[in-house]
């Protein structure tokens, strides 16, 4: 994605909470940690000031599939929209997994990402610049 959208990949730790307002679209993802994104990108979430003109996207990686009722994205993207960021879009694929009780098998989604996500994840970002890009 950071290739086709032309975009640093940073983590958290690695930009201030304020520079985010010198990006026109920030994407913001993970893996998923015990059906939430992880810990450290949640606090830096948190700590961002009030941004105006901020479009965002957010993607995961998980063993299992998003379930309906209790979505990975959600409680993030609720977080960002206070935060005055607009989610324009998300992106998810399957990833190699080994929380429990996976770990006791050897892990589940072996493999994954594999050739055809990192296709799937391309086309989105293409996408994402086509659209966002368009509105610019």
């Amino acid at each position: 994605m950071g290739e086709v959208l032309s975009a640093p990949v940073l983590a958290p730790e690695q930009i201030e909470p304020r520079e985010i307002s010198d990006y026109d679209l920030v994407g913001f993802g993970s893996g998923i940690f015990r059906m939430s994104f992880h810990p450290q990108l949640r606090e830096f979430v948190g700590a961002l000031p009030l941004q105006r003109s901020v479009s965002a996207f957010t993607f995961s990686t998980s063993g299992l599939p998003e379930p309906t009722l209790l979505g990975y994205h959600r409680s993030l993207e609720r977080q960002l929209h206070t935060k005055g960021v607009a989610v324009v879009d998300r992106f998810s694929c399957r990833a190699f997994d080994t929380y429990l009780p996976f770990r006791v098998v050897g892990g589940i989604r072996k493999g994954r990402p594999d050739a055809a996500d990192l296709t799937a994840a391309r086309t989105f970002a293409e996408r994402l610049r086509s659209e966002v890009g368009s509105s610019s």
